[in-house]
C-alpha cells in the first residue's frame, strides 16, 4: 500500500516543470522515457512521475528501493520537489541543531549512530571500504570520516571515533547548513536514516 505522503509527492512532482526540477535538484530528465535521472551514492535511479515508479539497474539500487524504500523513495520525491539551486555553505551542523531538530531527533526518530559505532568500533579499514563502495570521500574529522552523497545537493558527513582504553567508539553525523533550505525536517531524517542503513 502506498502511503498518502508518497501519493501527494507524486502529484506535486507531476505538476513541476522538468526544466525547473533539473536545475534546482541537479538532476537530468529523459524526455523519451519521461523520467528524471537522480544519482544517489554510486547509483543512478530513474524516477517516472507518470508511471509513479523508481527504478535502478544495479544491485545497490534495488537494495535502496526495496529494503529501504520507505525512507529512500519518500526522500527522492520530496527532494525533486523542494531542492533549490543554491551553493553549499561548508558550515556543518548536527541533525539536532537543524531548526526543530532538538525535539524531532528523539524517541522513535533517534538515528542508529550507536550501531555504526559498534559495527566499526575497531575497524577503520572496513569503514573506509564500505564508504568506497558508496563513492564516499574520506574527510578529515574524528579518527576517520566519510562524506556521502545520498542526494545531489545533500552531502552527509559521517564521523567515527575509534574505541580506546578509556572511551567506547562513537559516531556522529553532520549536514551542510543548506540542508534545511532544501528539505523539511522529516525528509532530512529519512535521508539520514537510509544513509546510515546502507553503511550497516
Amino acid at each position: 500500500m502506498i502511503s498518502p505522503g508518497v501519493e501527494k509527492a507524486w502529484d506535486e512532482l507531476q505538476r513541476r516543470a522538468p526544466s525547473s526540477v533539473c536545475r534546482n535538484a541537479s538532476v537530468t530528465f529523459d524526455e523519451k522515457a519521461s523520467s528524471y535521472k537522480l544519482r544517489s551514492f554510486c547509483t543512478d535511479f530513474s524516477i517516472n512521475p507518470n508511471e509513479r515508479s523508481v527504478k535502478s539497474s544495479t544491485t545497490q539500487g534495488e537494495i535502496l528501493i526495496t529494503r529501504y524504500g520507505y525512507f529512500f523513495i519518500h526522500s527522492c520525491l520530496w527532494y525533486l520537489i523542494h531542492a533549490k539551486d543554491i551553493p553549499l555553505t561548508g558550515r556543518l551542523i548536527k541533525p539536532e541543531n537543524i531548526k526543530g531538530g532538538e525535539l524531532f531527533f528523539r524517541g522513535s526518530h533517534v538515528l542508529p549512530l550507536d550501531k555504526i559505532a559498534a559495527t566499526y568500533s575497531d575497524n577503520k579499514e572496513s569503514f573506509i571500504k564500505k564508504g568506497d563502495e558508496l563513492c564516499a570521500d574520506v574527510s578529515g574529522y574524528g579518527d576517520v570520516s566519510l562524506q556521502l552523497l545520498p542526494m545531489p545537493r545533500i552531502p552527509v558527513i559521517l564521523i567515527l571515533w575509534m574505541k580506546d582504553e578509556e572511551f567506547p567508539s562513537r559516531a556522529d553525523m553532520l549536514f551542510d547548513s543548506t540542508c534545511e533550505l532544501h528539505l523539511p525536517l522529516d525528509i532530512l531524517w529519512s535521508v539520514a536514516m537510509f544513509s546510515l542503513l546502507v553503511m550497516l
